[in-house]
């Protein structure tokens, strides 16, 4: 009996190189994300992190190597976006919530969440907009505040819920943690869980490395611009070069 070809994965990044200039910030990196999973990325600051999920958004220009995603709409083929728009990368279904949360601050809850969903021309909108007041309700308490008057916690949330209104296949979420309260912290990694199950992959940069590594299914460590390290979450969590570097154990 023949046994199934492997599963093409959603997301596959090969040999990527990106220049900054002179300076080159990824040395070829190579990493796949498989459909219906959480894979998160830590390292430590300028390990390039942040830099990958911008060039896989098509925010910055690779160098060299290739980004392969199989759209939304199109089939179960991957095609190369590392030359796309990235406007026509999130019409085919990879959202990116950057570091920084970039929230529409003059701006009410209301206007940011119907502007994530400025591609769309189906009927569903507003089903996903109760889907986003379902799973962050302070927000549906706050849709006609300013974003740029709501508490750091509020305004990831927004984040997060402005790219779920564009439906997005997949998710990259850039330090959905950073500078929230413990509770927060757990909300944010609670919200992330429930869209995984719900059917969305999750690329992660987290720099909260014990609750990234508990959530992923699978881990890459990178550390100047190269992948380190990288294996099932709990195998990298186990290994003493993480545990003693990442996760504060001797």
């Amino acid at each position: 009996m023949m046994s199934a070809p492997p599963a093409v994965p959603l997301l596959a990044v090969r040999d990527l190189v990106v220049r900054y200039g002179n300076i080159e910030a990824l040395h070829g990196i190579s990493l796949s994300v498989e459909r219906g999973r959480i894979v998160c990325l830590i390292g430590a600051n300028g390990a390039g992190k942040s830099t990958l999920l911008r060039a896989i958004s098509g925010l910055i220009p690779a160098s060299a190597g290739s980004i392969a995603y199989v759209p939304r709409i199109g089939g179960d083929q991957p095609q190369a976006i590392h030359k796309w728009r990235a406007e026509r990368i999130v019409a085919a279904g990879l959202s990116h919530v950057p570091e920084g949360r970039g929230v529409f601050g003059q701006m009410t809850v209301q206007e940011n969440l119907s502007l994530g969903a400025y591609l769309r021309r189906d009927n569903e909108i507003h089903f996903d907009e109760e889907r986003v007041f379902a799973l962050f309700p302070r927000l549906r308490e706050r849709r006609g505040q300013l974003a740029g008057t709501l508490s750091g916690g509020e305004q990831q949330m927004l984040a997060i819920g402005r790219s779920l209104m564009g439906k997005p296949h997949m998710l990259l979420l850039d330090e959905p943690s950073l500078g929230l309260a413990p509770l927060l912290v757990e909300q944010i990694f609670r919200v992330i869980t429930t869209i995984n199950r719900e059917g969305t992959t999750v690329l992660l940069v987290e720099q909260n490395a014990q609750m990234a590594l508990r959530t992923a299914h699978y881990a890459y460590v990178l550390e100047t611009g190269k992948v380190a390290l990288e294996g099932p979450a709990k195998n990298v969590a186990d290994d003493p070069r993480v545990r003693k570097a990442y996760l504060g154990e001797d």
